[in-house]
């Protein structure tokens, strides 16, 4: 699946939003197999569903996903 990018930052979170159709300011991130969009969400957040959310993307042809940054407390 051909696929685009975009990861915007924020200390108190991450929103990361994929397209399968090339979308304007996005990166470019290759023709992905499946395994390697697995690998690649789960970089992203490592308890992410993954059949779930790579059909989810599949089905529509983009995907966001909200991950919150979790802070240490001393």
């Amino acid at each position: 699946m051909k696929l685009w990018m975009s990861d915007e930052k924020a200390p108190s979170h991450r929103l990361v939003r994929f397209y399968g159709e090339q979308h304007s300011g996005y990166a470019y991130l290759g023709d992905l197999d499946d395994e390697q969009i697995k690998a690649l969400f789960k970089e992203i957040k490592p308890d992410l569903e993954l059949e779930k959310n790579l059909e989810t993307l599949k089905y529509f042809g983009y995907l966001n996903l909200f991950v919150i940054s979790k802070t240490k407390h001393s």
